[in-house]
């Protein structure tokens, strides 16, 4: 029987099953993250961040994410597992994320993952990081079931996306330029903060007002797409129309601005999305999903429209390997096949593969 014959009679074994380990990898950006995961259920959750690394360049340097992915990913590994008190030969399953990333962080977890699987004679599954973040709220709500609202916000996607199904999740919009991270990072350079600019600009914030006007894009258009570009082009804007003019411009006040303009676009378009539906369960998703001016907008909108609302804690918004190995309890219970060793990284993955 070849290894990929013996991971499908494997996965049949376990598909109706909650009791088996997963070791999960996560490496699709600046986060070395591995866990071990069983059913909904999250044993540890190893975490390995180069912010601080990375910070002088003022955003992630591909290169220098990938070699210290492979300088980290053992320890990481190691550490894991001796914080769940279980052996290497214990785990059923290995998932690592095959995409969307960048290209050489995501081969380091691939290739460590297929490593590991090949020579326990387990299953691999490549995990697809988008559906990693919408499992991030079965960890937090296990209960949570299809049908619901998803609105996924990070630094490389904004989406509406309706679940029907793991395997079955419709784009209901999208963001046509930057996504709400990328702006996020963007506006922070433009104030002079530091990466990553999410935080950055939220703490600046808190002692800002919202009193700059910034335009909302798509105005009366019946759609749920997002545009941010224009966003960050009137921040520009007011940045430079007051040098000219001697004027001093408060960029706390502006930061405060920018991200409210931000979370209101975000928070509308999940609401519309869960009317036009008739779904009343609405999911956060993705790094944004860690704001708390968006947390406490959408939380302010789902009670007045009677929605439950879905809000993972925060520190499963951003990236990490629970989500990834809870994705993969989610596909081997859907029914999906084990991924073959040939699998190759995907940088630009999308939802419908």
């Amino acid at each position: 029987m070849t290894y990929y014959e013996n991971s499908c009679k494997q996965l049949n074994e376990l598909r109706d099953r909650q009791d088996y380990l997963i070791l999960a990898i996560e490496s699709s950006c600046d986060e070395t993250a591995v866990a071990i995961t069983r059913g909904r259920t999250v044993l540890t959750d190893v975490i390995v961040s180069q912010i601080d690394i990375h910070k002088k360049y003022g955003g992630v340097v591909p290169e220098i994410a990938s070699r210290n992915h492979s300088i980290k990913i053992d320890h990481a590994i190691e550490s894991a597992l001796n914080n769940a008190n279980i052996k290497l030969e214990d785990v059923s399953v290995i998932a690592s994320t095959y995409g969307p990333g960048l290209l050489g962080a995501l081969l380091v977890g691939m290739c460590h993952g297929k490593a590991l699987a090949y020579t326990l004679r387990v299953p691999f599954m490549g995990i697809n990081h988008i559906k990693g973040h919408i499992a991030a709220n079965y960890i937090a709500a296990p209960s949570l079931d299809p049908p619901f609202i998803c609105l996924l916000a990070s630094g490389g996607h904004t989406e509406i996306l309706k679940v029907n199904g793991f395997n079955e999740i419709i784009c209901m919009g999208a963001t046509r330029d930057d996504a709400s991270g990328e702006a996020f990072d963007k506006v922070a350079r433009l104030l002079n903060l530091s990466y990553p600019g999410g935080p950055a600009i939220e703490e600046l914030a808190l002692s800002g007002t919202p009193s700059y006007p910034i335009p909302r894009p798509f105005k009366n258009e019946k759609h749920l797409d997002f545009s941010f570009s224009g966003i960050k082009t009137a921040v520009v804007s007011l940045l430079s129309n007051a040098r000219q003019k001697g004027e001093k411009i408060s960029f706390s006040d502006l930061a405060s601005s920018f991200q409210n303009t931000v979370c209101e676009i975000l928070t509308t378009n999940a609401i519309n999305a869960s009317k036009m539906t008739s779904i009343n369960k609405i999911a956060l998703a993705g790094g944004v999903g860690a704001n708390s001016k968006l947390r406490e907008l959408l939380t302010i909108a789902c009670n007045k429209e009677n929605i439950e609302l879905f809000l993972p804690p925060k520190s499963l918004c951003t990236d990490n390997a629970s989500m990834i190995g809870i994705a993969a309890y989610e596909e081997i219970s859907c029914g999906s096949a084990p991924s073959d060793l040939t699998l190759d990284a995907d940088p630009s993955l999308e939802l419908d593969r």
